[in-house]
């Protein structure tokens, strides 16, 4: 057998990645910059705490060993939704895993608690079959099919979608990118018989932002990759301009699934 170490950056976080190339774009630290800032404004708080309670009550991860309860969050940003969820107990661990070494670097300071791993999503998850009590997929990539491997048989995961009124107040304005119309159809028919629903628990809510937090909230995803800072700026500077700070919703739906009964998962690594 082949023993393979890792080194620990300084920043406090591992990279797992084998050097093949992916399709896949990772944030940039501007990106995860504006979304810490997006954040600690408070204003996804109450999407935090209904991620939080969706993954409560977290079951132990390996009940012979006592190893305690932990939560994996699957390309976890700057952690937040992870640092979150570990809030609810002091008996919690977590892995924000994300391709982005900036997020990664987020993730490890983000809670004392949160191991960081940079990884590729969409390749076998570097996770211990039925180790972790609770997958977070929250605005992420879904790798279905690892999650229900990695979960505790008693586990849940718990994904994060937009609602159709997402953002709806700046997406055209701002040249965001749009709400796919069938999202709901594409996570049902992505958790096919790995996964049952269990809740679906809709959150909402309006903020008033200024030119800076609308700027924010388009640099914080994808639409970043699309745009210049400079034309973010003057596009969220052009909005405010006339009537001053804009209403925006935040609209997301919380779904909540249990691992099917039945031997789905793949041989342990």
């Amino acid at each position: 057998m082949t023993s393979h170490r890792f080194d620990i950056a300084r920043q406090g976080y591992v990279s797992l990645l084998d050097g093949r190339s992916t399709p896949h774009r990772s944030d940039t630290a501007a990106m995860v910059g504006a979304r810490r800032r997006v954040h600690e404004s408070g204003l996804f708080d109450p999407v935090f705490r209904a991620v939080a309670d969706a993954a409560w009550p977290v079951p132990g991860s390996d009940l012979e060993s006592n190893r305690p309860p932990m939560v994996l969050d699957a390309g976890a940003g700057t952690g937040h939704y992870l640092a979150a969820t570990l809030a609810g107990s002091d008996e919690l661990w977590g892995i924000g895993l994300d391709l982005s070494k900036f997020c990664a670097r987020a993730i490890a300071r983000g809670h004392p608690r949160a191991a960081a791993v940079v990884a590729d999503v969409w390749r076998p998850l570097p996770i211990r079959t039925a180790s972790v009590g609770a997958v977070l997929s929250v605005f992420s990539p879904r790798n279905i099919d690892e999650f229900a491997r990695v979960l505790h048989p008693g586990g849940v995961l718990v994904v994060v979608t937009p609602n159709a009124d997402h953002l709806g107040e700046i997406v055209g304005p701002m040249d965001m990118l749009g709400i796919a119309d069938d999202k709901d159809r594409r996570l049902r028919s992505a958790l096919g018989d790995r996964f049952e629903v269990i809740g679906e628990h809709p959150v909402a809510h309006r903020r008033e932002l200024d030119a800076a937090g609308i700027g924010d909230l388009v640099s914080m995803g994808p639409s970043a990759f699309h745009r210049t800072a400079d034309e973010i700026a003057s596009a969220a500077a052009a909005m405010t301009e006339i009537s001053g700070p804009c209403g925006v919703t935040v609209s997301v739906t919380v779904t909540v699934c249990r691992p099917t009964t039945g031997d789905h998962r793949r041989v342990s690594r």
